[in-house]
């Protein structure tokens, strides 16, 4: 697959399913085994004000590389006909290049930064 020439929805639609097993499994080993308490948790981690804050914070950090803050606009750029139920449109569209930057990194196999970031966003939004 050549990734590179992937539309920013098409990321965020990758990334957004790598995000949600990234975040079962790790309620999971935490020991949450009720589906009302993962469904609850795992909402803090795929809300759109979630990934808009922590990639606002790495771009504050200047934590990407040029390359990752392409897919990122790619994704947060991209043309998209619908909008989250809760969050404005800019949330929105910095969740979706969120999105797009993880599947980006998924799809590049880029595991090792993808993990790192994963740890991150754990951090962040369990201290949120």
């Amino acid at each position: 697959m050549e990734f590179q020439t992937l539309s920013g929805s098409v990321l965020a639609f990758i990334g957004d399913a790598v995000l949600s097993l990234q975040v079962r499994e790790y309620l999971v080993n935490k020991g949450l085994t009720k589906a009302k308490a993962l469904q609850s948790r795992s909402t803090d981690f795929v809300s759109a004000k979630a990934q808009a804050a922590f990639v606002k914070m790495l771009i504050d950090q200047d934590r990407l590389s040029e390359h990752e803050m392409l897919m990122y606009k790619r994704g947060r750029n991209d043309k998209s006909t619908s909008i989250a139920k809760n969050a404005d449109v800019l949330t929105y569209r910095y969740s979706t290049g969120f999105e797009a930057l993880w599947g980006y990194l998924y799809l590049s196999e880029q595991t090792q930064r993808l993990s790192a970031l994963w740890l991150d966003y754990q951090e962040f939004v369990d201290g949120r």
